[in-house]
């Protein structure tokens, strides 16, 4: 199971369902847990640019604490070392959000703030599972694996 782990008070009743909608996708049945906390734009940016030489605002930011796992089943054997005892769940990295982003590309897109939310979070822990989006290839599968689990999920635009 899949566990989000968000200390920010934003109401995110299906966060559970989300994280367990791409860990069934990509086959993860281990316990896993990824960090995510909401922020300003301006922190975001701050954010990018010391982490990723970026000067510029985004909707998310991925760091996955696991290297080459696309594809492969993560499990405490297997990741001994990023195993948390206190969660008993592997970490598999933080996500973090621009709410303020997120709020805007809603309006610009024309569907709900909930519905973008939900949409950076699975997109975020694909990245968290080795997914990008750097060649076509690479971005017709992320894509295809967002449109499938937000599908499961009946958050459609």
């Amino acid at each position: 199971m899949l566990k989000i782990y968000c200390e920010d008070k934003i109401e995110l009743p299906r966060i559970n369902d989300v994280a367990a909608a791409v860990a069934s996708e990509l086959c993860q049945r281990a316990d896993l847990y990824a960090e995510l906390q909401f922020v300003s734009s301006k922190r975001i940016r701050v954010i990018n640019r010391e982490n990723r030489g970026v000067d510029a605002v985004t909707d998310v930011l991925s760091f996955p604490m696991l290297e080459n796992v696309k594809g492969v089943k993560i499990t405490k054997s297997a990741f001994p070392f990023d195993y948390d005892p206190d969660k008993k769940a592997v970490f598999i990295g933080s996500v973090v959000i621009s709410l303020s982003r997120a709020k805007s590309q809603a309006k610009k897109y024309g569907h709900s703030e909930e519905r973008e939310i939900y949409y950076l979070i699975v997109h975020s822990l694909l990245h968290l599972f080795g997914f990008d989006h750097v060649t076509e290839t690479d971005k017709r599968e992320m894509r295809a694996a967002e449109e499938k689990i937000m599908t499961k999920l009946g958050v459609l635009r």
